[in-house]
């Protein structure tokens, strides 16, 4: 056991360290582990080699990789660090590092993938702070008075006054001069997953006003939050408005969500998992999105698949894959099982054509509903229907497929039947096939609800429980 549910990892912004992240802890309940994740020259982190985002997403990768639990997490990126965490979560989704499990991102009046606005004067001032040494006291005060819609508590502005004038002056000017005027859009790309923005409306360049913006075509899933009498410094001005962001934003992704066991997420985190692989699970372990609306179905059409579906597929509460929606957005972009016999429907219009002629006969009660599917199912047809019960029965046999396989192809549900095959077609360790291929035992690898391990002479370590 963990003894959370939930790892936050904190990317601070420009001039801030560890102490963001602990202030944002203070508002978080017994459910969440919070990992501050210190920049190149902030806080205790050496500089980068170079001034690039990539440099900095390395150095926060490093940071999420040792501490990377398997079990599920979140990032939590302020200004500087919402540009490194767009890149991050990127790399994540595309399976280039060795992480598993990012499920959202609460994002802190963020910079852009795109070129930080800042106008030429601001950003020459403070490059000015650095031109002999570190920050002075009266230059961090001009920066955190700037920076903030109402003053902060003497002990709270101390701690930040203490990180900005800590800051490398090489981070300092690397960042005003390269990272904030990086454009990182192609690589990021779109991030489909859930996201929450809050930004204050006393901050000028990245404040509530630009943030949809800038940020919407990157987070088509976000939710803009804009927070009253606000600055730009959220992790210490607003640290409870964020921790209830962050515990709305879980409880949103967990009724939402079919959540991957951390034994498992720590195989798929394994050298045994390809990238590749690691790249396709991870997408299909995004929680689904509440707002989804049809794209290949009509919505009434879309409930019934989802009434369907519930019958042939039932999940556990607290576990649950919106199947339907899934299926409705492969046939959208075209997929499909490959082929069609001549003169036949596409698998789209198939599809609307059969849900109409079952919603003819769809009962109310679910034992009717079972029994009409397995009605169907036996060429029978449906009551009032137009379509011929032996097409009709083809075409459902379709759909179960369909519905399983979105079910299926998911890693909890992986998890649930006990496949661990996902982890056997790495080419960069020494054996990753099966070495064990006997009832109630496993290899060492395997995840330990699978059985017994088995050592290297091939007896079962009876002391270790399966």
């Amino acid at each position: 056991m963990t003894g959370h549910d939930c790892t936050v990892f904190v990317l601070p912004g420009l001039g801030l360290d560890g102490s963001a992240a602990r202030a944002i802890a203070g508002g978080l309940d017994a459910r969440f582990r919070v990992v501050a994740v210190e920049l190149p020259g902030h806080g205790d982190a050496p500089d980068a080699p170079d001034g690039s985002v990539e440099a900095q997403v390395d150095a926060a990768a490093a940071v999420i990789e040792a501490h990377a639990d398997g079990g599920p997490w979140l990032l939590c990126a302020h200004s500087m660090g919402g540009k490194v965490a767009a890149r991050l979560a990127a790399r994540v989704r595309d399976g280039e590092l060795p992480v598993f499990g990012l499920l959202g991102m609460v994002l802190l009046a963020p910079s852009p993938p795109t070129p930080e606005p800042m106008p030429d004067e601001k950003r020459h001032e403070m490059l000015s702070w650095v031109s002999d040494g570190p920050i002075a006291e009266a230059d961090a005060r001009t920066f955190v008075n700037d920076n903030l819609g109402a003053p902060l508590p003497p002990a709270t502005e101390r701690a930040v006054l203490d990180a900005v004038q800590a800051v490398s002056p090489i981070a300092w000017r690397r960042w005003l001069e390269q990272g904030s005027t990086e454009d990182i859009s192609n690589t990021a790309g779109v991030l489909d997953l859930p996201c929450v923005v809050l930004a204050g409306d006393d901050d000028d360049q990245l404040g509530a006003a630009a943030q949809p913006a800038l940020l919407a075509g990157v987070y088509p899933r976000a939710r803009f939050v804009a927070l009253e009498h606000t600055g730009h410094l959220l992790p210490y001005e607003r640290s409870a408005e964020v921790g209830q962001a962050i515990m709305r934003l879980w409880d949103e992704i967990v009724v939402h969500s079919a959540l991957v066991p951390a034994e498992w997420g720590r195989l798929l985190s394994s050298p045994r998992t390809t990238d590749r692989v690691r790249r396709t699970l991870s997408r299909r372990a995004l929680p689904d999105d509440p707002a989804y609306r049809s794209r290949a179905l009509s919505p009434a059409q879309l409930d019934l698949l989802r009434e369907i579906a519930d019958r042939l597929v039932p999940q556990p509460a607290g576990s649950r894959i919106d199947v339907a929606a899934r299926v409705d957005a492969d046939l959208a972009a075209g997929g499909g099982d490959g082929w069609r016999p001549a003169g036949a429907l596409s698998d789209d219009e198939a599809y609307r054509v059969g849900l109409d002629d079952l919603a003819r006969g769809w009962p109310v009660s679910e034992e009717e509903q079972d029994a009409l599917i397995a009605a169907v199912a036996a060429g029978e047809g449906v009551d009032g229907g137009r379509i011929p019960p032996d097409d009709l029965r083809r075409w459902f046999e379709d759909l179960r497929v369909d519905v399983v396989r979105e079910w299926l192809c998911h890693p909890a549900s992986l998890a649930r039947i006990g496949y661990d095959g996902f982890a056997t077609g790495a080419e960069d360790v020494a054996f990753a096939g099966f070495e064990t291929l006997r009832a109630d035992a496993r290899d060492a690898w395997e995840p330990s609800e699978l059985g017994k391990p088995v050592a290297e002479d091939g007896l079962i370590d009876e002391g270790e429980a399966a």
